[in-house]
């Protein structure tokens, strides 16, 4: 459907492209140009958007949905909600987005996502509210997933029926169980995460909380509930450990682990970035043990490639 130029959620959206040096560490995953949306959430410009369009972004440029394009610079970007604030370097008119909270949303009710094209807007129902585990290292304790899915889904917003934002998209996911039956649903980020850490974006950013460890891997959960490393960083932790792509992890600190969201909890309350991570896996019918110790995740931007 299309919206109009006078719908308050329409107009607070932006369009968003940046271009990430070559040698960023996000570079081999997510590209050197990428293109989303976001919305604003303040009167002096300041946007909300997913964070991996913004992230280590050299160029940005924010786009107007009642019309043109002005520079823009990254204000910040929180690892643990997945968030990224940007600002125009220039006047961008546009309204402000209300704010609203994805606890008001329930399973089956009607919502708008939102981009910053009027022919993007599309109606959806919430179908699940639930935990989510990303392979990079990446947890969310309750994400939003509505469906039908969204063509235009990156830090697009997701309206509640007063149109109010609850969320950001984030990712597509193809054969999401729904009952009985699967579907491709689009996920989304809470905007619950993000509010109560503006401010420390905005002033340092990043949230002042200390990090959490970072061992630099992705892996992916089978159906089998095997957790296989897919992909190591060069010259991160893991790498520094002797880890592999293949090796399959099974205990963190003595403690098999059951999950992808089970083993990063595991990992972060060891303590923060810094801490000893102990691990064992399973490499070709080895079992080994290696000890990785972990980092902060914000001091190897733009640094190395994935195996």
């Amino acid at each position: 459907m299309s919206a109009s130029a006078h719908d308050p959620a329409f107009g607070a959206m932006v369009s968003i492209k940046t271009l990430v040096p070559d040698d960023a560490l996000s570079a081999g995953l997510l590209g050197t140009e990428r293109t989303g949306h976001g919305v604003r959430i303040r009167a002096d410009g300041l946007v909300a958007t997913i964070g991996y369009i913004v992230h280590e972004a050299e160029s940005v440029w924010i786009g107007s949905s009642a019309g043109g394009v002005v520079p823009g610079f990254v204000v910040g970007f929180d690892y643990e909600s997945g968030f990224g604030l940007v600002k125009p370097s220039m006047p961008l008119q546009g309204p402000v987005a209300t704010m609203g909270s994805a606890s008001s949303l329930a399973i089956g009710d009607a919502v708008r996502i939102v981009g910053s094209r009027p022919t993007r807007v599309q109606e959806a129902r919430v179908v699940a509210k639930q935990e989510f585990a990303g392979r990079w290292e990446y947890l969310l304790d309750e994400a939003i997933f509505t469906a039908p899915a969204s063509e235009d889904w990156s830090g697009a917003g997701l309206f509640d029926s007063q149109g109010r934002v609850a969320g950001l998209g984030s990712l597509v996911i193809q054969g999401f169980s729904i009952g009985d039956r699967l579907e491709t649903v689009t996920m989304f980020v809470p905007i619950d995460l993000l509010l109560p850490i503006v401010d420390d974006i905005c002033e340092h950013g990043r949230r002042r909380t200390p990090p959490k460890p970072w061992l630099g891997i992705l892996v992916h959960e089978g159906q089998d509930d095997k957790l296989t490393i897919v992909g190591i960083y060069r010259n991160c932790p893991a790498d520094r450990a002797g880890l592999k792509p293949g090796d399959v992890i099974l205990s963190v600190d003595d403690e098999p682990v059951t999950s992808l969201a089970n083993m990063f909890r595991k990992v972060w309350k060891l303590g923060e970035a810094g801490v000893a991570v102990p691990l064992a896996v399973m490499r070709e019918k080895e079992r080994l043990d290696k000890v990785v110790k972990s980092d902060d995740r914000a001091l190897f931007q733009r640094m190395g490639t994935l195996q």
